[in-house]
């Protein structure tokens, strides 16, 4: 009796020992998939020593500044044209860890089936943010219904545009509350994991949808202080094993592709 209360209280003192080694990261992510992917890799981590705490945002900015002010470690949830604008109109110098996925971003409409439907000013709606209004512009020129002044420029605005001969208006608001206008426009431009959390399936209900080699991969960031830290090291190895890999493949069937 004596000798299994030992055995108990020493493999009790031994979790509470590792408990306390275990090194503490907390990162920032979006919902979907980012923070579900997070999650999923929570038990190996654990098992390597570091106890992930996943902090969800709905917004762009918040991730970002919370890193660079060092209230969190690090945030999975952005491309490298957002994160390079970010620093640039922020004087933040947040960097890339490793690239773990692409959302192929996509125009959906709950008027119409197809492009050719939308009809002459036309309402369409795109993020407010720099890289992504340039790339819905972008994406809009690529399936040949505008053209910009630079055909290359990943950070236009309406503003950029040179040709519009379908007199389409541009409503340009928050990432996140393109889904909830689609009954009020014709067009909307959405990232995908706003897209997914409102349900919709990229792959089916979009109009228009990047392809697989879309440049806008999701990063995993960091700062220059910690992102070669051991604990920073075993997650960016995380977030790009099979385990992640097939988890993404089976999940979201191509409405998130790995890049890895």
């Amino acid at each position: 009796m004596k000798k299994t209360l030992l055995l108990t209280a020493l493999a009790a003192a031994l979790s509470a020992s590792l408990a306390s080694a275990a090194e503490k990261l907390t990162v920032a992510a979006t919902p979907v998939p980012h923070a579900e992917i997070l999650e999923l890799i929570k038990p190996q981590l654990a098992k390597e020593g570091v106890d992930l705490e996943v902090k969800v945002f709905t917004d762009y900015v918040q991730p970002n500044l919370q890193v660079d002010q060092k209230h969190l470690d690090a945030n999975y949830f952005q491309t490298k044209p957002y994160l390079d604008n970010f620093n640039s109109g922020k004087g933040t110098h947040l960097v890339i860890v490793k690239g773990v996925h692409v959302e192929p971003f996509g125009g959906y409409s709950s008027k119409y089936k197809s492009l050719k439907e939308l009809p002459d000013g036309a309402t369409i709606a795109i993020p407010n943010e720099g890289s992504n209004s340039g790339r819905a512009l972008l994406l809009l020129q690529k399936s040949g219904l505008l053209k910009l002044k630079d055909p290359s420029n990943a950070l236009a605005t309406p503003k950029d545009i040179a040709e519009n001969p379908h007199n389409f208006k541009f409503k340009e608001l928050e990432a996140a509350l393109l889904p909830r206008v689609l009954d009020q426009v014709d067009l909307a431009l959405i990232n995908t994991n706003y897209a997914l959390e409102a349900k919709l399936n990229p792959s089916k209900d979009a109009l228009v949808l990047e392809d697989r080699t879309s440049p806008y991969v999701n990063y995993l960031v960091a700062r220059p202080d910690n992102k070669d830290s051991d604990a920073i090291k075993k997650l960016s190895a995380a977030l790009t094993s099979p385990e992640v890999k097939a988890f993404i493949e089976k999940k979201y069937s191509g409405a998130v592709v790995p890049a890895f």
